[in-house]
């Protein structure tokens, strides 16, 4: 039977490659499609690695302490910790460089180990950094007092680039290279999905604030108690504008910054989706089009089988069955050229998001062809053979 059915197609080929042509297309964009969901949801189902909840971000410019002496800078900065951490309404406040979670800013160096260099994402915060984010370790510790006066300054490494610097070996106590000083590690944290919930890992090299920090610190990040509402807010702007002198403030909510960073991510996948599924829609006209034209041009030979002894169900399924056949050739050659993806390592995913991508893919062509082929078989299975005899 399966024999029979190539036969068909092959001796109907010129009539078959415009369809041929369109489900190869559908695949390849549903198989895009699918990449991108199986990507985005493999990220957003990862941990967050900290908790941005009651979260504040406090963005500080020109701001104009009097000194430029390291030490009287850093007292002056710790002096304002401690009299914003006098209100009830805050738990606690860290300084943070400018590229803070959810933030547009990006900030990246070269860690050096044993020869070879790491490209990461840099971030420098202070001993509190930690606990207003509420960071997971996984190994080791936060900076801390501790670290004053170490023989090298210290620094944490996330997850991604624990693993790919160091692989199983543990980390604690091993000194890297940056800018040309050495470095040791205290530390390693949790992956912090700091780009928002569909960003991929990346690798992270958290610094220490130190002294020279206080002369270009803009940031902090403040954990604030639910009580604190919008007249809080207000207040706490009021102060800080008293407390830095000249500074530009700007009080944003990182779970507002997260739901915009989003955003960015899901706004283009559904403008991809939109455009997919008008294709989809396309393809799946042309299908019904095309299946309805081919049965009324083999009404006599319908009929001839239905007369022979052929039943309702036999015919319905032959046409179901000749579009199965025809779908499994354009997916034979959609699926070459998407195996290509993960052997050429394209986009740099990895080789689970295609296989998982192709599995769906190819599951969703297969449905959308029955569901097409369907009323049309049911038609066909409806012809009276005599009816059909008598026509011309």
């Amino acid at each position: 039977m399966l024999t029979h059915f190539f036969k068909l197609i092959w001796n109907k080929k010129k009539q078959n490659f415009l369809l041929l042509t369109e489900i190869l297309v559908a695949f390849l964009v549903v198989f895009g499609i699918f990449s991108s969901l199986v990507f985005y949801y493999n990220n957003y189902k990862r941990p967050a690695g900290f908790d941005h909840e009651k979260v504040w971000t406090i963005n500080f410019s020109d701001h104009k302490p009097g000194t430029k002496n390291k030490d009287s800078l850093e007292m002056i900065y710790k002096a304002i910790r401690q009299r914003l951490l006098a209100m009830p309404e805050v738990k606690d406040v860290a300084y943070a460089s400018y590229n803070t979670p959810f933030s547009a800013n990006v900030n990246g160096g070269d860690a050096k180990y044993k020869g070879r260099s790491y490209g990461s994402d840099w971030f420098y915060g202070d001993d509190h950094y930690d606990d207003v984010l509420k960071v997971q370790m996984v190994a080791g510790r936060w900076f801390s007092e501790k670290d004053n006066g170490a023989r090298n300054p210290p620094v944490v490494i996330n997850e991604t680039l624990k693993n790919e610097m160091f692989g199983s070996e543990d980390p604690i106590g091993k000194e890297v290279e940056a800018e040309d000083a050495k470095r040791t590690i205290i530390g390693v944290v949790a992956d912090l999905k700091e780009r928002g919930d569909y960003a991929s890992s990346y690798k992270g090299f958290y610094q220490r604030a130190d002294t020279s920090f206080y002369d270009w610190v803009g940031v902090m990040l403040m954990r604030v108690n639910p009580s604190a509402d919008a007249s809080f807010e207000s207040r706490l702007y009021t102060s800080l504008t008293g407390m830095l002198k000249g500074a530009s403030v700007e009080i944003e909510h990182m779970e507002d910054k997260r739901v915009a960073k989003n955003k960015q991510t899901i706004v283009p996948m559904i403008v991809a989706m939109v455009i997919g599924g008008f294709l989809i829609i396309n393809v799946a006209l042309g299908l019904f089009g095309v299946l309805w034209y081919n049965i009324s041009r083999r009404r006599q030979e319908i009929g001839l089988r239905r007369a022979i002894g052929a039943t309702a169900g036999n015919v319905s399924t032959q046409i179901i069955s000749e579009t199965l056949v025809l779908t499994t050739l354009s997916l034979i050659l959609g699926l070459f050229f998407a195996v290509q993806f993960p052997l050429m390592h394209v986009f740099d995913l990895p080789a689970q998001v295609y296989i998982w991508a192709m599995v769906l893919a190819v599951s969703f062509i297969y449905l959308l062809v029955i569901l097409c082929a369907l009323y049309p078989g049911r038609e066909a299975a409806a012809i009276y053979p005599a009816i059909a005899l008598h026509e011309d």
